[in-house]
């Protein structure tokens, strides 16, 4: 018997399938995903996986690009025996081979938490810089159009009350150890935006904050997989701080569904906020996960502080995103199911 979607995932796609979204302009479609195996562009791989079997005559064909064949193969065995399904092994700043046909370009390649990027800053500069480059000229060749993963880093240090919208920004120092990550992802986006002004090329700017589900590497790092790796072990959730920083947490489902809306409708050249637009603090969401933990009475404890430093842009915040809801687009999925979901993923 062949592999298969876990559940959560297929129901997650099938909300997705259910959306009021013109799903049929993607039939017969070729996309390329870099950074196939990452947490965001897997479970964009996967929607577009659900329409390509839906779809056996007219298949999104999908190129998958990733540096680990045997992790892509492990992530995606349920796909490998289509022929639609294509793996494409390299670093995405290596030059790219010729392609009959490209119509849309997802960049999610390069290092995604401050455990990736602070271990190997070169690269994490390298995957902005250079991947968005090859990139962004597959897509002038071929007229596709691209979406840019981004992130909040952007917006750098700073403190407001107020929901932080695309023309906000705070300082960041180019010499500090996490400015790898957030200067690497301010020139991609000028690259976008410079190709769109230059060669026409509908690049679309995802700027993302705190994403998590299906899928999540529980060893990422970030206090929520720390959290959910800890609930799913059964061991007491440890906190590092004493969690009164506020984190707005969306979930995957959701933001793959912006992702889509950006990469069919989003204007060229332009940003847009891809996020949650409520708060809650990270004690609020320890205890939360510990509810939810299938082993009953763990507990959150708080250990002295650890001092080492941390790579941190903001403590708080949250996205504006009436920019993005002209689109038609608005998260749906509540913290409590998010996590619920979460969960049972890695338990069942």
């Amino acid at each position: 018997m062949s592999a298969q979607r876990h559940p959560v995932i297929a129901e997650d796609m099938a909300t997705l399938l259910a959306q009021r979204q013109d799903w049929q302009s993607l039939a017969g479609k070729h996309v390329l995903i870099a950074g196939a195996t990452s947490f965001l562009a897997a479970y964009l791989i996967e929607f577009f996986a659900t329409l390509s079997e839906r779809w056996p005559e007219q298949p999104v064909v999908i190129h998958a690009l990733a540096r680990s064949r045997s992790k892509l193969e492990a992530r995606f065995q349920h796909l490998l025996e289509y022929a639609w399904f294509r793996p494409l092994i390299q670093d995405v700043c290596a030059p790219l081979p010729d392609f009959a046909q490209l119509d849309y370009i997802v960049h999610a390649a390069g290092a995604g938490s401050p455990k990736q990027y602070l271990s190997d800053p070169i690269a994490t500069v390298r995957s902005n810089v250079l991947g968005s480059l090859n990139l962004l000229e597959q897509a002038r060749q071929h007229q596709a159009r691209l979406l840019f993963m981004s992130s909040g880093a952007v917006y750098g240090h700073g403190e407001s009350d107020q929901p932080i919208a695309e023309q906000d920004f705070g300082a960041l120092d180019p010499l500090d150890v996490s400015a790898c990550y957030a200067e690497g992802k301010r020139v991609a986006e000028t690259l976008c935006a410079d190709y769109h002004r230059q060669h026409g090329v509908a690049s679309v700017i995802a700027r993302i904050s705190h994403t998590y589900g299906p899928g999540i590497a529980l060893d990422d790092g970030r206090s929520f997989a720390d959290f959910v790796a800890a609930a799913v072990a059964g061991h007491d959730i440890v906190l590092n701080s004493d969690g009164s920083g506020t984190r707005p947490f969306c979930y995957v489902a959701d933001a793959t569904a912006a992702f889509l809306t950006l990469l069919l409708r989003g204007e060229g050249g332009q940003a847009y906020n891809v996020g949650m637009d409520e708060e809650i603090s990270i004690l609020e969401l320890a205890k939360l996960i510990a509810r939810l933990s299938p082993t009953a009475g763990i507990e959150v404890k708080h250990p002295p502080l650890n001092p080492e430093r941390q790579a941190l842009f903001r403590t708080g915040g949250h996205f504006d995103l009436r920019k993005i809801a002209q689109l038609g687009w608005q998260p749906s999925t509540a913290l409590e199911r998010g996590f619920a979901r979460t969960l049972r993923y890695f338990t069942t």
